[in-house]
């Protein structure tokens, strides 16, 4: 009796490190890496000619590439294969009031991992915060992309203040209001209403009372509430865009994990 022979390993690796890289990427296109990206690969990945790095460029989508050599500072790539198109994301704005640093991080990392298109930071008059650094923004992004495979980078707009986000607003998309005061329960709404939608969460003091007269009496604004308990800003603005992703949004499509490296 032979013995089985021995699986062919996956390919790409499923170990393979991502990056975002600028593009567009193309079949044989040559990629130089440096910086912290290089230092990463070579130092902490340990890389060697022959690895396979996937490279992401938010524009034409996930590629496989091959490293073809190192330096101290940096390494040669070349692109093998596409792997996935650019993916399409729900049309879903996530439109947060600013809040301290380290917390609005953790709302900008899980928002990319939960698939929002836009995030629009918001200045109310209880913000403690009051300024973003988009340089900041951006490196969170992509790291977090990186991370749980996204092909498509968020926009992250400056913080603007609350009339000027309710003075340009698309008429045709829902503005989701969570009113600490009272609301429709979200679920409910959300599932009543799909299609190009926002979400509008206050700070940790809430709005005051000028400032929810102002967004009740937007023509697109509908007042929802996120249940019985009083949540941080951040907890109710990733609790309420994980309810919608999973009402309406693509939390219904084959996961990834499952679909990625069946090519």
């Amino acid at each position: 009796m032979t013995d089985a022979l021995p699986a062919t390993p996956a390919w790409p690796p499923r170990s393979a490190p991502r990056l975002f890289v600028p593009g567009p990427l193309h079949d044989d296109a040559p990629i130089v890496i440096d910086g912290p990206q290089a230092h990463y690969l070579l130092r902490v990945m340990r890389l060697a000619p022959g690895s396979t790095v996937i490279l992401c460029d938010n524009l034409t989508g996930e590629w496989a590439a091959t490293v073809d050599e190192t330096g101290k500072r940096d390494l040669r790539l070349r692109c093998v294969a596409r792997l996935r198109p650019r993916e399409a994301v729900p049309d879903f704005w996530l439109c947060p009031a600013l809040l301290k640093k380290d917390r609005f991080d953790w709302v900008l990392e899980k928002a990319c991992e939960l698939g929002v298109a836009r995030i629009r930071p918001v200045l109310t008059r209880r913000c403690v915060a009051d300024r973003l650094n988009p340089d900041r923004a951006r490196a969170t992004l992509i790291e977090a992309a990186e991370q749980c495979a996204r092909t498509a980078l968020p926009v992250c707009d400056a913080p603007l203040g609350l009339a000027a986000l309710l003075g340009d607003w698309p008429p045709q998309r829902v503005l989701w209001f969570a009113d600490e005061t009272g609301g429709d329960p979200a679920a409910a709404q959300f599932a009543a209403q799909p299609g190009p939608a926002g979400l509008l969460i206050g700070p940790e003091g809430g709005f005051d009372s000028e400032e929810r007269a102002a967004i009740r009496a937007h023509p697109a604004a509908r007042a929802i509430s996120l249940g019985p308990r009083i949540l941080r800003g951040e907890t109710a603005a990733l609790a309420a865009t994980a309810l919608w992703m999973g009402l309406v949004g693509d939390w219904s499509v084959i996961p990834l994990a499952q679909s990625r490296f069946d090519l």
